[in-house]
């Protein structure tokens, strides 16, 4: 999967659809890149987009009634589950991450050899 943005919405797509596709046996890879790479930060607490962003504490509600943990929870499951998380190593410069940034378990990957990753891939997925 490929994450392009750093907002709530797009922050939970992938890890709900990738630990999903773990626990049913996949490997999962999931890169990050420009805006989305803030979403792999030491406690960044992801927005829902533009004026509902005041809506996001009702969303993490709405979720816990459900079963379904915050993001932190989230991103800790995926790691626990074996899915991979990549930073673009271009994309960190240019938003002014460095990789002491970056929470434990991310690696730094490049453009190119994400692209051998998905051309090996049966499935790639966009979140943007």
């Amino acid at each position: 999967m490929v994450v392009c943005e750093g907002t709530f919405d797009k922050a939970m797509m992938p890890l709900i659809l990738g630990t999903t596709a773990a626990s049913m046996g996949s490997e999962v890879n999931v890169f990050y890149t420009f805006f989305g790479t803030k979403l792999l930060k030491k406690g960044v607490k992801p927005k829902m987009p533009g004026m509902m962003r005041f809506f996001t504490g009702m969303m993490i509600g709405r979720m816990k009634k459900m079963g379904i943990p915050d993001y932190d929870g989230m991103m800790n499951q995926a790691m626990e589950l074996g899915i991979n998380f990549y930073a673009c190593s271009t994309t960190l410069g240019l938003m002014g991450i460095s990789e002491a940034d970056l929470r434990p378990g991310v690696k730094v990957l490049g453009a190119a050899a994400f692209i051998e990753k998905a051309q090996q891939s049966n499935v790639n997925l966009f979140i943007g």
